[in-house]
């Protein structure tokens, strides 16, 4: 049996079940563990069942549970190498070396060069004048060196400070990673996944286009148009999970600063109720018997308006077999929908 179970889509966290054969995949964990397992139970879902978590980007809303879950059910976690990078810095930030771990650390290296040279060097022949330049240097008075950053682990390397976290403390450590690429399928179990690439902010945004006995389902969400690439990935399915972000009157009425309202409505940021009821009369084939819209806003947008333009676009492709829409929530799972 093929399963489709929507836990969460909105701008406060993202999560989606697919279940195919004997596999079930996590596609982002944007909710903290405790309510991902909570909302699973929910929807019938176990969460010791789960086969891996597959991420389509780094924002907090798709990856705020993605580490504790992970290293609670011991499964691997699929990214492109980049969100793979990204999640990394989010978690574990470069930080300042300060000046007096810059001198400590001059301190040590020129000792050790010391000794070295007092180990190496003939009686009777003087030292290399190189193991006097700390010495020359702090008559002089050093100057203040470039900034320097490190990680938590390569600072303590570094300095030796024990209150920096340990490896076995590490907030990026995974059971398994395993990397992807846009435009390359993939397995995983009983599930085929091809990832593509999608227009967004973040470092190396894809959707997913899954199938498994026979059936075909996409999620593409968290785009700011459907270009070409996209379009192709979106044909003959039995699903789709498309984003209908935002009202445009809304948003441009909205609290949000004027920075935030250009970056959603840019090419990288999401999907409007209009670009999406575009693409669905326009170049939607009309063949899915499920469209389901996804990570609609609570401040620039209401259900209804969602729904009403998005029935009116699929208008265009009368089937009494296809095309029933639904909406996915943001605080409460979607029934699961089964093949």
């Amino acid at each position: 049996m093929v399963r489709f179970t929507v836990l969460a889509s909105g701008s406060k966290g993202n999560a989606t079940i697919v279940t195919g054969g004997r596999t079930r995949i996590l596609i982002d964990a944007g909710l903290s563990c405790r309510e991902l397992f909570r909302r699973m139970k929910l929807a019938g879902e176990e969460p010791e069942s789960l086969s891996a978590i597959l991420i389509t980007h780094e924002h907090q809303d798709h990856i705020n549970g993605l580490a504790v879950t992970a290293r609670k059910l011991g499964i691997p976690v699929y990214f492109t190498e980049a969100t793979h990078r990204a999640w990394m810095r989010l978690l574990a930030p470069r930080r300042q070396m300060t000046y007096a771990q810059w001198l400590e650390q001059i301190r040590k290296q020129t000792a050790e060069r010391q000794a070295e040279a007092d180990c190496t060097t003939p009686e009777g022949e003087p030292d290399d004048p190189d193991t006097d330049s700390f010495e020359n240097e702090q008559a002089i008075g050093p100057q203040m060196p470039p900034p320097i950053c490190l990680t938590p682990a390569e600072a303590e390397s570094e300095t030796g400070d024990e209150s920096i976290p340990s490896r076995k403390q590490d907030p990026t450590w995974l059971p398994a990673v395993e990397y992807f690429r846009a435009g390359e399928p993939f397995q995983i179990g009983d599930i085929a996944i091809s990832p593509f690439t999608i227009p967004h902010d973040a470092a190396d945004p894809v959707g997913f286009r899954l199938s498994s006995e026979g059936i075909h389902m996409a999620v593409a969400t968290d785009l700011g148009y459907i270009p070409p690439n996209v379009k192709a990935q979106l044909k003959a399915l039995h699903l789709l999970l498309l984003e209908s972000n935002h009202d445009l009157e809304m948003l441009r009425d909205g609290p949000y600063p004027w920075q935030v309202k250009q970056r959603v409505l840019s090419r990288v940021g999401h999907l409007s109720n209009d670009a999406t009821a575009e693409y669905l009369s326009g170049d939607y084939d009309g063949q899915a018997v499920y469209v389901i819209l996804g990570h609609l806003s609570e401040s620039n947008n209401l259900p209804d308006i969602a729904r009403v333009t998005a029935m009116s676009a699929l208008q265009n492709h009368p089937c009494l077999l296809a095309n029933r829409l639904l909406l996915a929530e943001q605080h409460t799972p979607l029934e699961t929908i089964n093949f």
